[in-house]
């Protein structure tokens, strides 16, 4: 229980970061180890509950696809029951909580049942991810910014930004979408991009990660060949043919002597 000369009911939201347990930011560490309560999911890795005092109550909330823990609803009540009894609740979500983390939205829910509220900003996996493949999301004379969209909504199709995003020239980065890869592909194709560089990197920043490339046309063949699977995050763009270790997928016309200068810029 908590000391209760200095009791206050509070949340706060951490971003675990993308999976490697050392790309927690100080500021995470030191949340954590003021915790009473370290509500964790799924995509935080487990070495992350060492920084917790050993006296800090943790409880498991993940939600994967095809399995949740808990509903959001019982989240949301959960951390204010948990705050109310016991004062500081951490809730370590994967990633950066504000990235399709539904961090605010859990911050509101309880600000709005009494609790103080902070937020401490984790490392996006929608960066850290490709770029710990060697895929930056932006380089000079092949990619002058970057997007990132969530694969399907709320009622499980495809997000209509996909449409959009697939007429553009940014990288575009894609969460929670490697069970609809085939599908994405294919609207890509649609939109005239079969050739365009892209590729799925699976474990980002772990030692188990792994990374294929190839084209919006032959890239869900050659993940669903390697046996792929989440957590993953998807790359479209000429970016994607700079991934360590892998030969260079075939490029467009147009992009082959941006691509020429990106390799000795």
């Amino acid at each position: 229980m908590a000391d209760y000369s200095s009791f206050i009911p509070r949340l706060t939201v951490v971003g675990a970061g993308p999976g490697d347990p050392e790309l927690l930011t100080l500021k995470g560490a030191r949340v954590l180890a003021q915790a009473d309560v370290v509500l964790y999911d799924a995509l935080a890795n487990a070495e992350l509950l060492t920084h917790a005092r050993p006296t800090a109550r943790r409880i498991f909330v993940g939600k994967r696809r095809g399995f949740k823990a808990l509903e959001q609803e019982e989240i949301n009540a959960l951390i204010v029951s948990e705050a109310r009894r016991y004062g500081h609740v951490v809730r370590l979500k994967g990633g950066d909580p504000f990235v399709f983390g539904r961090g605010r939205e859990e911050m509101l829910y309880a600000a709005a049942h009494g609790l103080a509220t902070a937020y401490v900003p984790g490392i996006s996996s929608a960066v850290a991810a490709a770029g710990h493949a060697g895929i930056p999301v932006t380089h000079r004379g092949l990619s002058e910014g970057f997007q990132v969209i969530t694969a399907t909504t709320a009622t499980g199709s495809l997000a209509p930004a996909l449409v959009e995003a697939a007429r553009g020239r940014l990288t575009t980065i894609i969460l929670m979408g490697l069970h609809r890869l085939a599908d994405i592909m294919t609207l890509y194709s649609q939109q005239g991009q079969a050739d365009t560089p892209a590729a799925v990197v699976q474990n980002g920043t772990l030692p188990t990660a792994q990374v294929i490339t190839g084209t919006v046309a032959t890239l869900a063949a050659r993940v669903a060949g390697a046996g792929l699977g989440s957590p993953a995050v998807i790359v479209i763009g000429a970016v994607a043919s700079l991934a360590h270790g892998q030969a260079a997928p075939a490029t467009p016309a147009d992009l082959r002597p941006l691509l020429a200068y990106a390799r000795v810029a």
